[in-house]
């Protein structure tokens, strides 16, 4: 098992924030596969690596149950394990949920989206430059930040987090051996049309490009053949 890169620390930062910042490094592990479906970890493990106490990690990783990415076991944490229709059954809830957000986005008025585009534009100019450089660990971080700023701007915090959690769910079978640039680089390219067809207002636009890149993530990154 390959485990996530320590967390950088201050001195000065709270329980609450170190818990977010291992879950954060914990789920871009996951999600690039390079923590693989069955495999097993452990609080203390993971703490050790990290350099912090064993409290904010178990918190954190009992945080990745709840979100469906890890299930408790009697010696630690196994990584979930999804079936293809599973797999496909998440797919589908996306496909209701998110092209609706992004046409809700897209009708928000416009100084609201005036004002989200600056960080959802350097936001997807990061999912760029990780797919550049083939950093599928960066390119997952990025790319959570851009749908997480986009649904934000969508208005219902609920939709925000169940989406985000079937987004983490549906790329759990991601392996930075088998996902190949050019899958990268048409998510990122993805992004920029997205954004432009809700900047622009065009509810319609954006709700037919959110879906085909549903669509594209679960073809590519999850491909049906990979489970059975």
């Amino acid at each position: 098992m390959t485990l996530p890169e320590p967390v950088e620390l201050g001195p000065a930062v709270v329980a609450e924030s170190l818990r977010a910042q291992v879950a954060d490094a914990v789920r871009a592990a996951l999600v690039a596969g390079s923590m693989a479906p069955g495999e097993v970890c452990s609080a203390p493990q993971l703490a050790e690596r990290f350099g912090v106490s064993v409290t904010p990690v178990r918190e954190a990783l009992l945080e990745l149950v709840r979100d469906g990415l890890l299930v408790a076991v009697r010696n630690g944490f196994r990584v979930a394990e999804y079936s293809r229709e599973e797999l496909d059954a998440t797919s589908d809830v996306r496909l209701l949920l998110e092209p609706e957000a992004a046409e809700r986005a897209a009708a928000r008025p416009v100084a609201d989206r005036v004002a989200a585009a600056e960080a959802l534009r350097a936001a997807a100019r990061l999912v760029v430059e990780a797919a550049a450089a083939g950093d599928v660990v960066g390119h997952v971080r990025a790319d959570r930040a851009f749908h997480a700023g986009l649904l934000q701007l969508a208005g219902n915090p609920v939709l925000t987090d169940t989406v985000l959690r079937l987004r983490d769910r549906s790329r759990l079978y991601g392996r930075a051996d088998a996902v190949q640039r050019s899958t990268l680089e048409q998510a990122a390219a993805e992004h920029h049309r997205l954004l432009d067809l809700v900047v622009a207002g065009d509810g319609a636009g954006a709700r037919a490009a959110m879906a085909g890149h549903v669509r594209h993530v679960r073809a590519e990154w999850s491909p049906r053949d990979r489970r059975g």
